[in-house]
């Protein structure tokens, strides 16, 4: 497929935030912190926004309740966010020594369609060709969550800790421990449930320069557990999506969620 130029990615992706029809399904939200691991400093900058290709911003992320997870388990506000047109930015205090996580939070955006195709796969309205003549939609509102951690002095794991609602990654290798050629090891997890059988994606940023923008592809196993081995030295993140039904009182019966992990490898 012909890539989108920078204007009509951007176009692409404000439409589909704001909940027009089009086919941006691909885009991912994200999280990124200048460093992750930052030594002895007392703070750090994070951009997030939603885009394309892993870490190539092209429109802020709005209405999210970004967050850090301190060492001790404690959720703490972040400063004040500065909203550009292609992404956000805020900066984090790191008081104590420690693995924080940083969190755009669970974020509610637009409500769509969606039906089951011949093979019971769950499609958005817009996503491809259009539905057979018999399928009966559903109302579906997407859900997105992106995360990273950062290290400040000695790493820790309390922050590791799954949080036990909708999609979430629970990192079982210590991110400040991923290097190139060896295997990371990971559990996805649906309402604090291990999740199978789900496709996992890992990008790397080096992609958007070398065309090699896939790293991997798996699908968790009966236990929710999954394995990525990264190549080379980088940024990367693991996307991963699920579709079900949304929990009792929500605005629409099902929901579209979408979680990222960003982390660096050495």
């Amino acid at each position: 497929m012909k890539p989108m130029t920078k204007p009509a990615a951007a176009v692409a992706a404000a439409m589909a935030v704001l909940g027009l029809s089009a086919p941006a399904q691909a885009h991912m939200p994200y999280v990124l912190p200048t460093l992750f691991d930052v030594g002895k400093g007392d703070h750090v900058t994070v951009e997030s926004a939603f885009a394309e290709d892993a870490f190539v911003p092209e429109l802020a992320m709005r209405d999210a309740p970004f967050h850090l997870v301190r060492p001790d388990g404690g959720i703490v506000a972040i400063g004040a966010v500065t909203y550009l047109r292609d992404l956000s930015i805020f900066e984090a205090d790191l008081k104590e020594d420690g693995t924080y996580r940083v969190s755009t939070g669970q974020r509610l955006g637009r409500k769509s369609e969606m039906y089951r195709d011949g093979g019971g796969k769950w499609v958005m309205r817009g996503e491809g060709g259009p539905p057979p003549a018999n399928a009966t939609s559903v109302a579906v509102q997407s859900a997105t969550l992106a995360e990273a951690y950062v290290t400040k002095g000695k790493q820790t794991a309390q922050a590791l800790k799954p949080i036990g609602k909708a999609l979430e990654i629970q990192a079982v290798t210590h991110p400040s421990e991923m290097t190139s050629g060896s295997t990371a090891s990971f559990i996805l997890l649906f309402d604090g449930k291990p999740l199978a059988g789900a496709d996992v994606t890992l990008f790397r940023s080096a992609g958007v320069h070398d065309g090699r923008k896939v790293a991997a592809q798996t699908k968790s196993d009966s236990s929710g557990r999954f394995a990525l081995t990264p190549d080379d030295a980088g940024t990367y993140l693991i996307l991963v999506r699920h579709r079900a039904e949304a929990p009792a009182g929500a605005e629409t019966p099902w929901r579209s969620y979408t979680y990222t992990l960003s982390f660096d490898v050495a």
